[in-house]
């Protein structure tokens, strides 16, 4: 919706907000905190959850945040699509900033990033209200599959196996979210798959998308608290590839370039040739 002369009039130097503010030379407010003296014992991740949700994760919250940044998006691999960006921007000498704000933002990726999380989580909640009215969950399933050909959170386009899963399902377990509802309903959906012969496995994006709801994340908080889960692999590769030679990462000969143009030709070499 596009804002008129009166909504932005009634904005002219005036934010009203209760997420924070700086009072120059004084103190730092924090979602109605003192940032120096209520928050200054804080990790930085129970403060990042503060900051997007506007309440505390409890310890056992804060340690299944962690985990799955941890276990799931910590690749340290430059060959992946936003590690790649960031080994790239090393190569050329290009600054660390620059480096994982390029990686950061293709991280939106439809099938392995940040989207796909968000449709992950947008799939339990809407499937959890259709449940809630009555609905069948192979009814809704198989909608879904007729609709979009695919399910969120369900495949892998590398590998059907997901190595992340035991590791996590593992701390999951220690913590004692294994009885929630949303990650309870990610396995029945994988049942009703089993069941009806699919193909389709269970990836890590659901398992995390049910566990972020059953803490009351809603898909865009969860995606605003993923945005930058990925970046503790972002700069090892940065930091790898801008400590070599420039331009040595992965380069690629002309010789495996399949070329379909003109043959060889020979090129003139002085202007008394050109004006021959």
């Amino acid at each position: 919706m596009t804002s008129g002369p009166s909504v932005l009039a009634a904005h002219d130097d005036n934010w009203i907000t209760d997420v924070g503010a700086w009072f120059p030379g004084e103190r730092v407010v924090y979602r109605g905190r003192d940032l120096f003296s209520e928050c200054a014992d804080f990790s930085w991740f129970k403060l990042l959850a503060l900051g997007i949700l506007g309440r505390e994760l409890n310890e056992r919250e804060l340690e299944l945040y962690e985990a799955v940044w941890v276990i799931c998006t910590s690749f340290p691999e430059p060959r992946l699509w936003n590690n790649r960006i960031a080994a790239l921007a090393g190569t050329t000498k290009s600054t660390a900033a620059l480096a994982i704000g390029a990686a950061t933002a293709v991280s939106e990726a439809k099938t392995y990033g940040r989207r796909a999380d968000i449709r992950a989580s947008t799939f339990l909640h809407q499937l959890r209200d259709h449940l809630q009215q009555g609905g069948d969950l192979g009814q809704f399933v198989d909608a879904e599959l007729k609709k979009s050909r695919s399910l969120p959170g369900f495949g892998r386009p590398v590998t059907k196996k997901d190595e992340r899963l035991a590791p996590l399902l593992k701390k999951v377990h220690e913590l004692g979210f294994d009885d929630g509802y949303f990650f309870n309903l990610t396995h029945a959906v994988q049942r009703y798959l089993d069941e009806n012969r699919m193909r389709l496995k269970m990836n890590i994006a659901i398992i995390t998308a049910g566990l972020f709801a059953d803490i009351g994340f809603t898909p865009r908080e969860y995606y605003v608290c993923a945005v930058l889960s990925f970046s503790a692999g972002m700069f090892p590769c940065y930091m790898d590839a801008s400590s070599r030679e420039e331009g040595v990462f992965l380069p690629l000969g002309t010789e495996r370039l399949r070329y379909t143009g003109h043959s060889d030709r020979a090129w003139r070499h002085s202007l008394e040739e050109d004006l021959d």
